[in-house]
């Protein structure tokens, strides 16, 4: 399968047998929340072509969350009983995952209460209802995925917070303004800068949420696994092969631009501080500095 290959969606429909097809929506239960089996080989089709990598395109699907990613999708489509199982399963556990996060009761409803109203679509668009829980890809469970929803959600509100405090003030809290970068006296290539923001971008949310936290903003392994909820080894192992994996496809972006695998491997030697495009930009959501609880501890 080639990464960024125009045809490689419909690719995806002809490479899986309808028996196959057949058999991944019987497990996913999605009949129950009102996707018809043509709509959800659509939906594996779309996640296929974005995030199938160097798995082939049965073996990718097969790895899905496939029931949660039915219920997701059947909440998102308004389907009331997905709605009913969703909130048997996970209304309380939003609230513990808050808690974890803000560990203060008042900030934690808040948080719960912001975060479920973006998963039920209170806005619209061209007539149609927005939820956030279209945006789950099934790579990952459900309740991760919506504990790194809240976890951005509280950093964002953190964004905001910070926002309000005035130049003026920053400056006679002794705040400096960063002196501005001598321009690179070899810019990246620019192939390579598409490539590694259609890669960053393609990303599922807890995928950037590490890297932005890890990466960019220097958090420990320890906190970034506090505010997930897991313990530091699972992070360090996802760091790590998360890179690897994203460094795999940025490669086969550029081979498939027509550079040799040589040329690309060389390319990826370039410092990223050269590349013009925002890489915080292209992890859309992602944490800003101070966003996470001091250490404590040693943590």
């Amino acid at each position: 399968m080639t990464v960024g290959g125009q045809n490689e969606s419909a690719g995806a429909r002809q490479a899986l047998a309808p028996a196959v097809l057949g058999e991944l929506y019987r497990k996913s239960r999605a009949a129950e929340y009102g996707i018809s089996s043509s709509g959800f080989a659509a939906i594996l089709a779309d996640l296929a072509h974005r995030w199938a990598g160097e798995l082939g395109t049965e073996e990718f699907l097969e790895s899905l969350r496939l029931e949660d990613l039915a219920l997701a999708r059947g909440c998102a489509a308004g389907n009331e009983h997905a709605w009913e199982v969703f909130m048997l399963r996970f209304r309380e556990k939003l609230y513990d995952f808050s808690r974890q996060i803000t560990r203060q009761d008042s900030s934690a409803r808040e948080l719960a209460d912001s975060v479920y109203a973006e998963l039920f679509g209170t806005r619209s668009r061209d007539g149609a209802r927005i939820s956030k829980l279209a945006s789950y890809g099934g790579r990952g469970s459900l309740d991760g995925w919506l504990r790194t929803v809240l976890a951005q959600e509280y950093v964002n509100g953190y964004r905001k917070q910070r926002r309000l405090v005035s130049l003026d003030e920053e400056s006679e809290a002794g705040g400096q303004f960063p002196a501005p970068r001598a321009e690179a006296s070899t810019p990246a290539d620019p192939l390579l800068e598409r490539a590694t923001e259609e890669t960053l971008r393609s990303l599922a949310e807890e995928e950037r949420f590490l890297l932005a936290s890890y990466f960019l903003d220097q958090r420990t392994l320890a906190q970034v696994a506090r505010v997930l909820g897991v313990h530091e080894s699972t992070i360090s192992r996802k760091v790590e092969k998360l890179t690897k994996s994203i460094r795999k496809r940025i490669v086969k972006s550029l081979v498939s631009y027509g550079m040799s695998r040589r040329q690309a491997e060389e390319a990826l030697s370039a410092d990223v501080r050269d590349f013009s495009l925002d890489i915080r930009a292209s992890l859309t959501q992602a944490p800003v500095a101070g966003a996470f609880p001091e250490k404590e501890g040693g943590v």
